[in-house]
């Protein structure tokens, strides 16, 4: 029984090469040999006489009137090729075309090996997909019909083995075409290894092809369900560098691609137009420019064109429109010519808000920015609008665009690449340390898992810098700054878990937690301070829960009110931190002094849109008063800071986003003036120290002796808590100076005479 791709007999012959005898039969595929010749090649239980003939192809042999058909089969390239055979043609010869002959390799009067050929069971084949030329290049352009010619097709080359890579000669309507075999699959069997071939039958399944310079164009092509606008079958994202991105990438493709994937016929058919553009937007960092490359990479179409925003601002009148019609200048002219079949142009707008800023916006008096994005509209979705075009923009800021940019037929898939995930982050790391790990430079003991974990709210660009600073701490180490020019060993270059929590602390998140400046909220720590503090906090805790858990409350916003010094600050701080939500930042005026107005209500605004950003944040309004430039005599108040506070704490947040916000008071019978107060969901009295609550803290500092801590407690009732930490400083400092080191290391206590003299000099709440 025959193998797999056939067997050959035992007995081989050796015959000689000679030309076709006319030129039509040289268009038939076919080769020629003598009457007496054939027996020797027959197929048992068929018609069919197969043989193998020295390096090339399959033959089928005639008799004058009477036709008979084998197959010879050519070892070294494996190609097939039918024969008839004429009386013509002398014993021990056989005649090829000149297409035979190249791919033999052989020339008239060399001798080839020829021996029987057996096909093996199945062999019929199931697709044949072919690239067609025409035999003299650039000489003409046709239009063929794909439907007509494969039914021609099978008529003509039916029962004719065809192998991957095989060139064939033959005439259709006048014409000379060679088509080459690109892709050849048996019924019931996938792809292998070995060289794909197959017999052509009445149900093979034909696909053409055919180069742009061709001059061909093929039309109708209903066998090929799918499109070749991508150059691989499929995406793997992380060898393209592109990391927690799949779910927005899937979004993306079902919205810009799926049509596309399709032939042309299809969606003429289902009546809808390609989409021409997409906006990525997001915070700075998550892998917009990256991931708008990458796609330009991935499809098959022309290279695409990156413009920068402002490159297309010229200096002179007229020349910025002109930059933005000539970047559409080979799409029109490649829709003009080839219509349908145009490759598919991408062309790459990055920081495309600096171009495309709201009509009317601009007080250039130029319009220049008005005259870009009318352009703009025209080129992608005006009268002659193009279907061949793909434009990508890129931006920080959407809330700039014009919003006639984003209806659909323009810029209508708009994504937000928004920060990483846990997971996100985890492949990110991957990514940027796959070569340390091939080459053996990450120590074992690296957990990319507890890195992700940590790293809340890092971008893609900050893990990336997280990385490269661990690398530096690596290199760092093999490093001689007394020889410089010392040689480094590479074996001992070991990128290890310290090196990376190190470059957390130097690598900060720009929407991470602000714990530096939490911290330095509560620079004395936390204490307890009794029931009444530690009762503020546990429900202060409870709303965090409530924001992290409730689907009904993506906004919770808390005011803390009491004297000056009670600790409210302190306390929202602690909850932030002790929170381990990947956002929290602390608005206070002491960053904003001297600024105007309308500059307060931009920063104010941009930390509550940095929030939006994250899935869980915490922000801390503190000092609220001082925030609306309130002073008592008057009374006086900045009205446009305290509407964008009520606006802003009504604000419910994005979708899947959640937002708690703290806000702290002394003046809060002003805010309940002002209708600040309302605009809280609750509100909480943080209130002085009464004398059992300043006795736990005395006892927490152990500054004073055991027989004096009733006496300094009772003296301390009603004091705040920030002025009993004042006090205690300045006691601590001894009658003559210089004794804080020794009472703090408990060597010695504050004499409570002191202590009473430091008393008279504090000003009571």
């Amino acid at each position: 029984m025959a193998g797999l791709f056939g067997s050959q007999s035992s007995t081989v012959a050796t015959m000689v090469v000679t030309s076709t005898p006319s030129t039509d039969l040289a268009l038939t595929n076919l080769a020629y040999c003598s009457p007496s010749d054939l027996q020797s090649f027959a197929v048992p239980g068929s018609k069919l006489f197969l043989a193998i003939i020295g390096d090339a192809f399959v033959l089928s042999v005639s008799y004058p009137f009477l036709i008979f058909f084998f197959l010879l089969y050519l070892q070294f390239n494996r190609i097939f090729t039918r024969f008839i055979v004429e009386c013509s043609i002398r014993n021990g010869y056989i005649a090829l075309n000149a297409i035979h002959r190249r791919l033999a390799k052989v020339s008239n009067g060399d001798n080839v090996s020829v021996s029987r050929f057996i096909p093996p069971q199945d062999f019929n084949l199931a697709l044949l997909r072919v690239e067609l030329e025409f035999v003299k290049k650039g000489t003409k352009n046709e239009q063929v019909d794909a439907v007509l010619l494969a039914k021609q097709l099978r008529k003509r080359f039916m029962n004719q083995v065809m192998t991957v890579g095989q060139k064939v000669t033959f005439e259709y309507h006048g014409n000379n075409y060679i088509f080459t075999v690109s892709v050849a699959q048996l019924e019931g069997q996938e792809t292998s290894g070995a060289p794909e071939r197959g017999m052509i039958s009445g149900d093979t399944y034909f696909i053409f092809d055919a180069q742009n310079s061709s001059g061909i164009k093929v039309v109708n092509q209903r066998e090929a369900a799918s499109s070749n606008i991508f150059r691989h079958k499929e995406f793997n994202l992380q060898s393209l560098g592109i990391g927690g991105l799949g779910a927005e990438f899937a979004d993306i493709f079902r919205r810009a691609f799926a049509s596309r994937v399709f032939p042309p016929h299809v969606t003429n058919k289902l009546g809808i137009k390609h989409v021409k553009g997409m906006l990525l937007y997001g915070p700075p960092g998550t892998g917009k420019t990256l991931m708008a490359r990458q796609i330009g990479k991935m499809l098959n179409g022309k290279e695409p064109k990156i413009v920068n925003g402002p490159e297309v601002l010229s200096k002179f009148v007229g020349e910025t429109e002109k930059n933005v019609r000539d970047l559409f200048a080979d799409a029109e002219n490649d829709q003009r010519t080839r219509g349908d079949d145009s490759d598919l142009h991408v062309i790459i707008f990055d920081e495309i808000d600096a171009i495309c800023k709201s009509r009317g916006s601009t007080r250039d008096g130029t319009g220049v920015h008005d005259s870009i994005v009318n352009q703009l509209l025209t080129k992608i979705d005006g009268v002659e609008s193009l279907n061949n075009v793909l434009l990508i923009g890129m931006t920080n800021r959407k809330d700039l665009l014009d919003e006639a940019l984003m209806r659909p037929g323009r810029l209508e898939v708009q994504v937000e690449i928004s920060l990483p995930d846990e997971n996100g982050r985890f492949q990110i790391l991957q990514i940027h340390t796959n070569k340390m790990k091939e080459n053996s430079f990450l120590a074992p003991d690296v957990n990319l898992q507890e890195l992700a974990a940590r790293t809340k709210n890092y971008s893609g660009a900050e893990l990336e810098g997280v990385v490269k600073s661990a690398v530096s701490f690596a290199l760092n180490r093999q490093v001689s700054m007394d020889d410089l020019t010392k040689p480094v060993d590479e074996e001992n270059i070991k990128v290890t878990m310290e090196d990376f929590l190190n470059a957390l602390h130097e690598i900060v998140p720009a929407f991470g937690a602000s714990t530096d400046d939490l911290e330095r909220c509560r620079l004395n720590g936390m204490v307890d301070c009794g029931d009444r503090h530690k009762h503020i906090y546990q429900r202060a805790m409870l709303l965090v829960e409530q924001v992290k858990v409730s689907k009904g409350s993506p906004l919770v916003t808390c005011l803390l009110e009491g004297s000056s010094g009670s600790g409210k600050t302190a306390l929202a701080a602690t909850v932030g931190i002790d929170s381990d939500f990947p956002y929290v930042k602390i608005v206070s005026a002491e960053t904003m002094i001297g600024l105007h107005e309308s500059t307060k209500c931009a920063h104010i605004v941009k930390v509550f849109e940095d929030a939006y950003k994250s899935p869980l944040s915490i922000i801390i309004l503190d000092d609220i008063e001082r925030l609306l430039e309130y002073v008592a005599i008057g009374p006086r108040f900045s009205n446009l800071i305290s509407q964008t506070l009520l606006v802003l704490l009504k604000r419910l947040p994005p979708k899947g986003k959640k937002l708690l916000v703290f806000g702290t008071t002394s003046e809060v019978g002003f805010l309940d003036s002002v209708g600040v107060c309302d605009a809280f969901s609750v509100t909480y009295h943080l209130p002085t120290l009464k004398t059992a609550d300043a006795k736990k803290v005395l006892e927490q500092l152990n500054v004073f002796a055991e027989e004096d801590v009733n006496a300094a407690a009772e003296a301390l009732n009603d004091m705040p808590i920030k002025k009993l930490y004042m006090l205690i400083e300045m006691a601590a400092q001894g009658e003559q100076g210089g004794a804080a080191e020794a009472i703090y290391s408990g060597k010695e206590k504050i004499k409570i005479s002191h202590f009473y003299d430091c008393l008279q000099d504090v000003v009571r709440v």
